[in-house]
C-alpha cells in the first residue's frame, strides 16, 4: 500500500519532518552543528521547497540547509543567532531549477 493511501486511512502515519528535525536535535542534546539524512518514504515532507530557513530548539536557533537527494532529504544544521534567510533560500531554489536542466559531463 503507497504512503498516501497509509496516510488517508490512518494505517503507520509517517511522522512530519519537521518533528523529525526537531526531535534529532533535542536527541543530541542541541549540538553546535551536525548532518543527518531521512528517507523521502519515511517522513511527511511538511519542508518541501524549503531549503535555507532558521528552526529554533529550545533557547538555540539553527540555521538550516536542506536539500534532497532522492531517495533521501539531508540536513545540515548550525547553531547561530537568527538571521532573515529569505534572500538566500530563494537563491538555493532559483539554483536548484537552474541546475535541473544541466547534463552531467565525462
Amino acid at each position: 500500500m503507497s504512503n498516501t493511501l497509509r496516510n488517508l486511512f490512518g494505517r503507520h502515519r509517517l511522522p512530519l519532518a519537521s518533528t523529525v528535525l526537531t526531535t534529532y536535535l533535542r536527541q543530541t542534546n542541541e549540538p553546535p552543528w551536525t548532518s543527518f539524512f531521512v528517507k523521502y518514504s519515511s517522513v511527511i515532507d511538511d519542508q518541501r521547497g524549503r531549503s535555507h530557513f532558521n528552526w529554533k530548539i529550545g533557547d538555540s536557533n539553527y540555521h538550516v540547509l536542506r536539500s534532497g537527494c532522492f531517495p533521501y532529504i539531508k540536513y545540515h544544521c548550525t547553531k547561530r543567532p537568527y538571521e532573515d534567510l529569505r534572500l538566500d533560500d530563494q537563491l538555493f531554489n532559483i539554483l536548484k531549477i537552474v541546475n535541473l536542466g544541466e547534463q552531467p559531463t565525462t
